[in-house]
């Protein structure tokens, strides 16, 4: 029986032996599995290996996958989920533990019908080289029902966790009086009040209002209390 295995993998080294092997024993269940899976080789970023659902879905043959090198990643996923799921994935790698599962929302292109799809992935290594190192990682990924609440939260915690990272730098250069007026505008409080609570004058507290407002950029209170809810502090 001819191997659906690309080309390029061929290889009688013993390592190349080995990952024929492992998807030898994958390829045995796919059929079984209610998920995509898909293997990566770590030492370029590209496609080992994707199950024919993946590959329906995506509308592509494996050989084509593999030879998509790293534009693969461009080509079907969105670069915006990739800021949060990447150093999740980088730090499993370089904790190097075997019965480490990480998992994050992306969303896929699909095929069919030309819409971004949302998925819930969960990845961990599959197979290390002759130094103990991680070599192929293997994702399982299902996908969202878009009626599902899932759906809707995990496109806000997108937004969140990308507000978050790019404020944070802003919010590193706040003095700790700045965080904790900025906690109390999001609270609601007035600067007379702010004040009366923090001892100080009701100029001060206005003077301080209106350097944090220029500091993290916000037009309105809606503004501050945003901020302060993404940085934990209300």
């Amino acid at each position: 029986m001819k191997s659906s295995l690309p080309a390029k993998l061929k290889s009688n080294s013993p390592l190349q032996k080995k990952i024929d092997e492992k998807i030898k024993l994958l390829k045995i269940v796919e059929y079984e599995l209610p998920v995509v899976t898909i293997v990566h080789n770590l030492k370029d970023a590209t496609v080992v290996y994707m199950s024919p659902r993946g590959l329906k879905i995506l509308g592509v043959t494996l050989q084509e996958v593999v030879d998509m090198g790293q534009d693969y990643h461009s080509r079907f996923f969105n670069a915006d989920d990739a800021k949060d799921y990447v150093p999740k994935i980088l730090g499993l790698l370089e904790r190097n533990n075997d019965d480490e599962v990480v998992s994050f929302f992306q969303q896929v292109h699909h095929a069919e019908n030309n819409e971004w799809k949302w998925y819930l992935s969960c990845t961990k290594i599959f197979m290390h080289d002759e130094k103990g190192a991680p070599f192929l990682t293997i994702t399982t990924a299902t996908q969202v029902d878009a009626q599902h609440h899932i759906a809707s939260k995990a496109q806000r915690l997108l937004k969140e966790n990308n507000f978050l990272r790019a404020n944070l730098p802003v919010f590193n250069s706040l003095t700790n009086r700045e965080k904790e007026i900025l906690k109390l505008i999001g609270l609601g409080f007035s600067s007379a009040r702010m004040a009366k609570k923090l001892n100080i004058s009701e100029m001060t507290a206005t003077t301080h209002r209106r350097n944090i407002k220029k500091k993290i950029n916000a037009e309105s209170v809606y503004d501050i209390t945003r901020f302060a809810q993404a940085f934990d502090l209300i």
